[in-house]
């Protein structure tokens, strides 16, 4: 195994096989072609976004439509690489069901497997004894071809990331599986090379005596550790362990490669060793511009480090995190690692940034959970009597470090209609896209660095799952702003519409929350509305719930008719049933959980424009925090993806974007049902039917 001093990569290995260091080069022509494409699809997805713009802005009336048969001919394409790349097969047996990735995922690693396999064994049999030698050399010169890429899928900044469009996060997952790949071409390489010494009995020599060997088996140790640590239990157990693990045990990896290469692959390791310390550079001397009050004059605080935290409890075990006149400029949807060592010391974790930068602050809304986020809660919690200015620090704050921002996502104001599914905190996504559409709505600024202003986007369907009240005062006023902003644009003649939908899955009431009373009719006189007929009847997409208001006598409505029904721990009520938001009334009725806790169901969804708010007084309306705006849909009870995506889709007139961030089962649904539409409306068919962009938000770490 000793490959020091030999030129086995300039070889002439006979019968027409490349030498090893030509197969290494075919390696990257591949790897190459793959980033190339992925380059060109993002190249002409920015001169789509430029273009549709630019229609808007002329009056065109469908920007988001194709018009030309170049970019007809790429969204049957696309709409084609969509509905493949998200298709996925999940397995079930009995009551068990195990999620599968989807084909997309599956695609791209098996290409790499059998890339790497066939570079590893073309022209050459692992039955022949005496090839075991000349398969242990090659293995080991495509082994080393992978170290740079496994290290720029890692990087934070990288070229891949650039030239793609894709985030670093969104590539993570390829990092583990090519660095997986890695592992099962180094085991072949050993492999051979013990199979080899065995028929000598000459293993443990080798393992005793050889340097070389020693080197290599040590590199092979650390990269089972590596591949094992790096498991899904192991990151969710401890993930500051798996960061600090991590990073020590592959600098000891690169290490004994390093000495077990021979001098001729060395530059394979020099390589990954580069986009190392470009990227701990590049984000070493970003995180010390941005955090050292020096280089902001306008948000020094009397102290070194340039922002300040402060937190705030919110229901549900959430915490608010506002940074005031934050040193950096972000996107929308975009996150920051945020670091705050006086509350969570030696912690770093990525957190969305819930505003957007018109606000003039950063904020973070935080769920409790173990570590740092518990911490982060508890400290909120002992200042939460205390008065939190947004302007003064008061004792409740805390230096902070950000680490950022990250993140991309394709502008969502070049489709023509845009849904955003969240579930709970996944609001903290969804929220700032909304609003970033609404305020481009709104804009009327000259372009900025060549792209054009506005927006082609007509349509916003915003979808929120919760389960309590609590959750929703998260995003009360925001709602409430967004939706009387959309009303004013309504007013003023623009073509622009927003309807925002909340179902509540568990908990007390949102009603009570309202600015007027559930029970305030369209015509704004307070009375209870009168519920004459409750009808349930099964269509093809299950349990459907319709009201009709008639004439007599006015009673309250019992949900129990409805929803299935269980009770909560703290006894709360829980809607399992899955509900469609059709019909076009309000009901109120008993949680017999809890005596106390009274849902109301605001089953009154259309298609149709949103409708003018209720009327009110200026005297009898609450503050605006503690609103839900008369226009926002309240449903008690579960979505139906499918339908809803299938009513947003229909109205659509050019391409439409769905965006989704929350628990595991509503991306997965929500996927699902992209792609079943996508397939039932055959827009890779040419039936005129628009494609659908899908973009679904986790971190995975």
């Amino acid at each position: 195994m000793d490959m020091s001093g030999m030129e086995m990569g300039s070889m002439d290995m006979g019968d027409g096989i490349p030498n090893l260091f030509d197969l290494q080069r075919i390696y990257w022509a591949f790897v190459g072609a793959v980033i190339g494409c992925a380059a060109l699809v993002n190249g002409l997805n920015k001169m789509l976004h430029r273009q549709r713009l630019s229609a808007a802005r002329r009056g065109h009336v469908t920007p988001a439509k194709p018009d030309s048969l170049f970019f007809s001919t790429f969204a049957t394409i696309t709409a084609i690489s969509r509905e493949v790349t998200h298709a996925s097969f999940p397995i079930s047996v009995s009551k068990y069901h195990w999620p599968s990735p989807t084909l997309g995922r599956f695609l791209l690693v098996s290409a790499e497997l059998i890339l790497v396999m066939v570079l590893c064994f073309y022209k050459l049999d692992p039955t022949d004894q005496w090839q075991w030698e000349d398969i242990g050399y090659r293995t080991g010169f495509i082994a080393s071809a992978q170290l740079p890429l496994v290290i720029l899928l890692a990087s934070k900044n990288n070229i891949i990331g650039f030239l793609s469009g894709v985030s670093y996060e969104k590539l993570n997952w390829l990092h583990r599986w090519v660095s997986r790949v890695l592992f099962l071409n180094v085991t072949i390489h050993m492999s051979f090379w013990f199979v080899d010494w065995a028929r000598y009995d000459y293993i443990k020599v080798k393992l005793k005596t050889d340097v070389i060997t020693q080197r290599g088996f040590a590199a092979w140790c650390i990269l089972l550790w590596i591949v094992l640590s790096s498991m899904a239990p192991v990151r969710r157990w401890n993930y500051e362990f798996f960061v600090v693990q991590h990073i020590v045990t592959f600098v000891g990896f690169l290490a004994a490669a390093y000495l077990h290469l021979p001098g001729e692959v060395k530059v394979y390791i020099w390589i990954p060793i580069c986009l190392v310390v470009f990227d701990r550079c590049v984000r070493t001397v970003w995180t010390l511009y941005t955090n050292l009050s020096i280089f902001h004059p306008k948000s020094r605080r009397g102290g070194i480090l340039t922002c300040k935290a402060m937190f705030q409890p919110l229901g549900a075990h959430a915490t608010r995190i506002p940074i005031n006149n934050p040193p950096i400029h972000w996107k929308a949807g975009q996150h920051v690692f945020l670091s705050c060592h006086g509350v969570a010391p030696f912690q770093s974790h990525p957190f969305t940034i819930a505003t957007i930068p018109e606000d003039g602050r950063m904020e973070f809304l935080v769920k409790r959970k173990a570590g740092s986020t518990k911490r982060f809660f508890a400290h909120a919690e002992k200042y939460q009597n205390l008065p939190i200015s947004m302007n003064d620090a008061t004792s409740s704050g805390k230096s902070a470090l950000i680490d950022g921002p990250y993140g991309r996502i394709r502008p969502l104001q070049q489709f023509d209609s845009v849904c955003l599914i969240a579930g709970g905190s996944g609001s903290t996504f969804t929220m700032p896209l909304t609003r970033d559409i609404v305020a481009t709505w709104k804009e009327t600024k000259a372009s900025r660095w060549g792209v054009p202003s506005g927006a082609a986007t007509r349509h916003v369907r915003v979808i929120w799952v919760i389960r309590s009240r609590e959750q929703y005062s998260w995003f009360a006023s925001q709602l409430h702003t967004v939706v009387e902003d959309v009303q004013e644009l309504r007013k003023d003649g623009h073509d622009v519409e927003i309807q925002v939908s909340v179902y509540v899955t568990c908990g007390a009431s949102l009603g009570e929350e309202r600015g007027d009373e559930p029970s305030v009719p369209r015509d704004g006189l307070k009375q209870e509305i009168p519920l004459r007929e409750i009808s349930a009847s099964r269509d093809e997409m299950g349990r459907k719930a319709t009201i009709a208001v008639a004439s007599t006598s006015p009673k309250l409505f019992s949900l129990e008719n409805l929803a299935s029904k269980t009770c909560g721990p703290d006894g709360t009520c829980c809607y399992t049933q899955t509900i469609e938001d059709k019909g076009n009334a309000t009901s109120h009725h008993k949680c017999h959980c809890n005596d106390t806790a009274t849902i109301s169901l605001a089953d009154s969804e259309s298609s149709t424009k949103s409708s003018s708010p209720l009327a009110s007084t200026d005297a009898e309306k609450p503050p605006r925090h503690s609103i839900i705006h008369p226009s926002i849909t309240l449903l008690t009870g579960r979505p139906r993806p499918k339908t809803i995506i299938r009513a947003f889709l229909e109205q659509a007139l050019g391409e439409s974007a769905v965006v989704v961030c929350g628990p595991k089962g509503l991306r997965e649904g929500v996927r699902r049902s992209v792609v079943s539409l996508s397939d039932e409306r055959a827009v890779h068919k040419g039936t005129g039917a628009q494609g659908v962009f899908l973009h679904e938000e986790v971190f995975e770490c």
